[in-house]
């Protein structure tokens, strides 16, 4: 099957069941990442996993993630290295519920500096979500990035999984 620019390829559930429809993962997928502040970005660093925790803010179309990091940090220079990027938020509280009720988004895709055209446009994006960063991401230092998302991957009650392909 081909996958085009917004096409949803839901996967069933581990456990046998039926998946929800199509807009049941963009739907999930803009409630974690709206109701969530913080996430954690996975670069690569000569073959080696290196995560951080960042802040993050998604644009309306979910086509992209918006972070922020001063340019002398690990994680730009992995990134200035190597774009891909691997990038999970989930809603946990550390409760047993969790086990029930936890739900989390993967989203891969390639990360770059936001050009200078583009980043009063995203920056706006950003602040709206984070206006307690403006000072840190304003600063010359700060470099604000974005991600663009190739594929979100939403598990939920550690056993639904499904896929939503934003590029083929």
């Amino acid at each position: 099957m081909g996958r085009d620019q917004e096409s949803l390829n839901d996967m069933p559930a581990a456990s046998g069941g039926s998946s929800p429809p199509g807009n049941d993962i963009r739907e999930a997928v803009r409630e974690l990442l709206s109701s969530q502040r913080l996430g954690v970005l996975a670069t690569n660093a000569d073959g080696q996993p290196y995560t951080n925790l960042v802040a993050v803010a998604a644009t309306p179309d979910l086509s992209h993630l918006l972070l922020a990091t001063t340019r002398a940090t690990r994680k730009f220079s992995n990134l200035s290295a190597d774009p891909r990027v691997s990038f999970t938020v989930d809603n946990c509280s550390n409760a047993p519920v969790d086990f029930q009720k936890a739900a989390a988004v993967t989203a891969l895709g390639q990360a770059r500096e936001v050009p200078s055209e583009e980043r009063q446009e995203f920056l706006d994006i950003y602040l709206d979500k984070h206006p307690s960063l403006e000072s840190f991401v304003r600063s010359p230092s700060c470099a604000l990035l974005k991600v663009e998302v190739e594929v979100y991957y939403l598990v939920r009650r550690f056993q639904e999984v499904m896929e939503w392909h934003l590029k083929p």
